[in-house]
């Protein structure tokens, strides 16, 4: 679906049968992020393997673990965990990993363990996933998804969590309420660091 880049489209939540499109998404707006990049340094399984990672969550998340909100022109998504409740991880995912990943399994093992060690422990929502396809990237989208979970999680009194990839980003987030947490970086490696952010209910 093409969308003129002035329109902002609608909204929904995503269900079963939308697994496979918000990997897609996901796959094509993250697969030049330095993270990913370290998870998967050969460009050419780089795409199919982090985006059978993606899959994993985004199916755990549409399956009852949080919510995916999708835009109806499928060109942006947002993918989020309920921490407010026990965690758990997709189903199998140790084994899942182990087949998806390859050689690659100690580097998703790194980032899963530094990300685990750095989550906060208050119960919140976990935004994991904002990803808008390149053509529609600074068009509003993702202050679109955003603010549509914010109004519920406010009108719950639930605060959010996410993990930004880059300086930019973080200031994407800084303008929705979101504020940096002490220590405020997940170090990947030297020099690929994830900031922790933190956002109170009711502070868009």
């Amino acid at each position: 679906m093409n969308t003129p880049a002035s329109i902002i489209p609608a909204l929904r939540v995503a269900e079963t049968d939308d697994i496979d499109l918000v990997a897609d998404i996901v796959a094509e707006a993250f697969e030049d992020l330095d993270v990913i990049r370290f998870l998967v340094p050969q460009q050419t399984r780089r795409w199919s393997v982090s985006r059978a990672w993606y899959r994993l969550y985004i199916a755990h998340a549409i399956g009852g673990a949080g919510q995916v909100v999708v835009t109806e022109d499928h060109s942006a998504a947002a993918v989020w965990f309920d921490r407010t409740r026990p965690f758990t991880e997709p189903d199998q995912y140790s084994e899942q990993l182990v087949k998806l990943a390859g050689d690659a399994l100690p580097r998703f093992r790194h980032l899963d363990a530094q990300m685990d060690a750095h989550h906060p422990t208050d119960p919140h929502w976990h935004l994991l996933f904002l990803a808008v396809r390149p053509p529609r990237q600074n068009h509003g989208l993702g202050a679109r998804l955003l603010a549509h979970t914010h109004a519920r999680l406010d009108a719950d009194g639930i605060p959010a969590y996410l993990e930004a990839t880059s300086p930019q980003n973080q200031r994407l987030y800084h303008r929705h309420g979101y504020t940096d947490m002490t220590p405020p970086t997940i170090e990947i490696t030297d020099s690929i660091p994830l900031y922790r952010m933190w956002r109170p209910a009711g502070t868009d």
